[in-house]
């Protein structure tokens, strides 16, 4: 048994394509957009943004659009104005990709019931043979001596024990086909808590994620859902602060300026 610390890791973000943008933006007569708009690699989710708000109403410049006679031409303030203004489907196609390292089966299956806008792809437990059990501990549970002992030893116990069913199987036998190993190693997995620890990647939107922060960092969430979903909530203020700068931190809580985006 091992003490380990829930981890998010942003490994994946929208890669705008400016080129294909120029040859659409001059058909329509929109061009002067793209000098307006930075083209930095932490900026292509924002312009992605905007580029899907400013197509439902062709608002790239005055006049295009008969019934639009004036823009707004600083990012921000548009988008806070999407935000501010509820149109939250051009957020949709602005996705992330994230690696959560070291989180609990009692945070996943939390997490998992988020299942509009996002994808999911989980450790299996059935392929995946357990030699140790990763575990975090809250900071009320390690201040709490007795109970750090007691669970210690049962965890340490249950790993020992996964150990053994390896031997007694005779998994690392010569000659065993993975067929097998994998029939075992489903039985084995029933041994395991909940808790241990074990790794996802998960991809969102930002409509997504805006509900999943502000919903799972709510003071009645599961504590340690919090802590992923607050870790994400920083990552994505540094990524993207035109999408997530809106939202005021209070105990851990993400409170949106804006709700039902």
């Amino acid at each position: 048994m091992r003490t380990v610390e829930p981890e998010v890791h942003l490994i994946a973000r929208p890669d705008f394509d400016y080129d294909e943008v120029a040859t659409y933006l001059k058909d329509v007569g929109g061009e002067n957009w793209l000098e307006r708009v930075d083209r930095g690699d932490l900026d292509d989710a924002q312009n992605l943004a905007e580029f899907a708000g400013r197509m439902c109403y062709r608002s790239w410049e005055p006049g295009l659009n008969p019934n639009v006679s004036r823009i707004r031409t600083d990012q921000t303030e548009y988008l806070r104005n999407i935000l501010a203004s509820a149109h939250g489907s051009v957020l949709e196609h602005v996705n992330f990709s994230f690696v959560l390292h070291n989180v609990s089966r009692v945070a996943t299956h939390e997490l998992v019931r988020h299942r509009a806008g996002v994808a999911v792809s989980q450790e299996s437990l059935r392929f995946v043979r357990l030699d140790d059990l990763p575990f975090w501990f809250p900071g009320w549970a390690r201040e709490d001596p007795e109970l750090m002992e007691r669970a210690t030893a049962l965890l340490t116990q249950m790993e020992e024990f996964q150990h053994w069913m390896a031997g007694h199987f005779g998994l690392d036998d010569e000659g065993v086909k993975f067929g097998e190993k994998k029939h075992k190693t489903s039985f084995m997995r029933r041994f395991a808590p909940e808790g241990v620890g074990t790794g996802m990647v998960w991809t969102a939107n930002v409509r997504t994620l805006r509900h999943v922060i502000e919903n799972r960092t709510a003071p009645g969430a599961e504590e340690e859902i919090r802590l992923i979903l607050g870790k994400v909530g920083d990552l994505m203020v540094k990524e993207a602060p035109a999408l997530f700068g809106d939202y005021t931190v209070e105990d851990g809580a993400w409170i949106p300026g804006w709700r039902k985006v």
